[in-house]
């Protein structure tokens, strides 16, 4: 018998090496994705939790450096009334008076700043502390150096003071901006304040105590009215003052984690001591 002889029909497979390919730029693609989604997480926790915690260890050592300073030095001059518009401190350096207005920058608005970069739209230059701004009611203890420039005095977790604004205690307007998130976020519940809370600033020589009476919860970033000497919105006019006083004018950014608008803290100085 003859045997029989099996024939075997040759199977050919198609597309095995596209499919690799095609799996190969898959990974890549999903490689990529979780590496922008790493560095992403990085950069968010460097601006949240970094920044925080290297401006806070900024600012609590100018605290200490400054009130350790004061308690060694011998007493100043002799108190001044509150309101008498007379020298205050002369242990406060003295700052320019430039006018801030509208769009005098003519560029972006900073973070928690009126009106413009720096003093009057220019940059400012680094400026020491040289007062200590306390508020109870949200545990804020921070220092306050002249000028609201980011790099040298916002992002340092510093209040800063407008230039040309009054010193503390001064009839005038005492105006400062914080940050509002990250860099130390020294307003960020600001918020929280209402009217009756009291605000301190501590210089060299005495210490001034303000109580809040009025809050502006969102107004334009160009609303330079509210850091005048007497200060008033001029875009929401019903918020405000309409005679001179010893003010002090606390500014932020609001909503949390946007320069949209401005929220503005007023309050009215009541003792010196």
């Amino acid at each position: 018998m003859r045997a029989r002889v099996r024939e075997r029909v040759p199977v050919v497979v198609q597309g095995r090496g596209r499919r690799r390919t095609g799996a190969r730029v898959l990974w890549v693609c999903a490689e990529a994705v979780v590496t922008c989604g790493v560095v992403v997480l990085l950069l968010v926790a460097h601006q949240l939790w970094w920044t925080n915690r290297e401006a806070r260890a900024e600012a609590r050592g100018q605290v200490s450096a400054l009130e350790r300073e004061w308690d060694m030095s011998s007493p100043g001059d002799p108190l001044v009334p509150a309101g008498s518009g007379g020298p205050v401190d002369a242990g406060d350096p003295g700052d320019p008076v430039v006018p801030v207005e509208p769009g005098a920058s003519g560029g972006p608005v900073e973070p928690g700043v009126v009106g413009g970069r720096g003093s009057g739209g220019g940059p400012a230059a680094p400026s020491a502390a040289f007062a200590v701004l306390r508020i109870p009611r949200i545990g804020l203890t921070a220092p306050v150096a002249h000028g609201v420039s980011k790099r040298s005095v916002l992002d340092k977790g510093y209040v800063g003071q407008y230039r040309g604004t009054a010193a503390p205690g001064e009839v005038g307007n005492f105006a400062v901006a914080g940050h509002r998130n990250t860099h130390g976020e020294p307003f960020r519940y600001i918020n929280r304040l209402g009217v009756g809370d009291e605000i301190s600033v501590r210089t060299r020589t005495r210490t001034y105590v303000y109580r809040v009476d009025q809050v502006l919860r969102a107004t334009s970033p160009r609303d330079v009215g509210v850091i005048r000497p007497v200060p008033r919105s001029i875009v929401k006019p019903s918020y405000g003052y309409g005679a001179p006083g010893a003010y002090l004018t606390l500014t932020t950014c609001t909503p949390e984690f946007s320069s949209a608008y401005r929220l503005v803290v007023w309050a009215r100085l009541v003792s010196a001591g």
